[in-house]
């Protein structure tokens, strides 16, 4: 019959390398510490251990044994954590976003998981649409997306907000709507409304319709629009963390206008579900290390 305390008592004996200093430090006999590694022995079918007096060496199915012992009560720490909603360290989070959102906030969270072990996150890149969809199926906890939802089994809440920027090729010189109707848009997903609300405010009399660009490209991957950018193929609009963490950020440059536009960031849940503090925490602290 399995016994979880028969592998935390061999666990010890195998840290300790003493019966005695075993039971001393588990408030047994040392009789007990003996017959636990018994009936772990019997339980198993092998022998774990290799007696010499009163020392001992593992034997191959022993050692096996003890690293089997090791990742079970790690898993049992992570699942026995996991399921505190009040602990803002450890437990599993799952969590969605579009890539300009998650180019950052994910490695954001890989530096909580470093610092917090029994933390756990579960990320996933993928459009609103499909955000939406897997949440009311229940795959996520949260999504976050690019744009506000009505959903009669989602709740969506402003979160953040990043400002747009208008980049170009770095050796571009042009600044009039005109100019930029030459060079050519570079597209993305939900590059087209990013880009329509951009020129609204900013050239208001002048701006009619992304139709009148002359369109050079599209690509599914926001990470990887910057790309043609630098190649001089075209400009595009994008979110200041799409082009903080491109690795072109030399080879563009960003425009300045008078009037900041900024991208604004919804996070989703479930209306019948309570989230753990732990996603409050993680939402927070990258929105205020952003804010700074």
């Amino acid at each position: 019959m399995f016994n979880a305390q028969y592998f935390r008592t061999y666990i010890t004996l195998v840290e300790t390398g003493s019966f005695t200093r075993t039971a001393r430090r588990l408030d047994m006999t040392q009789p007990g510490v003996s017959q636990h590694i018994r009936k772990l022995e019997s339980y198993l079918g092998k022998v774990l251990l290799e007696r010499q007096g009163k020392s001992f060496t593992l034997t191959e199915p022993g050692r096996r044994a003890y690293d089997y012992a090791l990742k079970l009560f790690a898993e049992h720490e992570q699942f026995r954590h996991g399921l505190d909603d009040d602990s803002l360290d450890s437990g599993e989070c799952r969590i969605a976003s579009p890539g300009s959102v998650g180019l950052m906030f994910y490695p954001y969270i890989l530096g909580q998981q470093q610092m917090h072990p029994n933390l756990t996150v579960n990320y996933s890149f993928a459009f609103n649409h499909e955000i939406v969809n897997d949440l009311v199926e229940g795959r996520y906890d949260i999504g976050i997306v690019t744009e506000p939802v009505k959903h009669p089994e989602l709740k969506c809440s402003v979160w953040h907000q990043e400002p747009l920027c208008l980049v170009v090729p770095a050796d571009f010189t042009g600044s009039t709507l005109s100019d930029l109707m030459g060079l050519g848009f570079i597209n993305y997903y939900d590059g087209i409304n990013q880009a329509s609300n951009f020129f609204k405010e900013n050239y208001p009399g002048e701006f009619r319709s992304m139709t009148h660009f002359r369109h050079q490209g599209f690509t599914n991957e926001v990470s990887m629009v910057l790309d043609a950018v630098a190649r001089g193929l075209g400009f595009t609009v994008v979110s200041r963390l799409v082009l903080e963490t491109s690795p072109w950020q030399r080879q563009v440059k960003e425009l300045t206008f008078n009037k900041a536009i900024n991208e604004v960031l919804h996070v989703l849940q479930r209306r019948d579900s309570t989230l753990p503090k732990r996603y409050e925490k993680l939402l927070k602290g990258f929105r205020e290390q952003r804010m700074q």
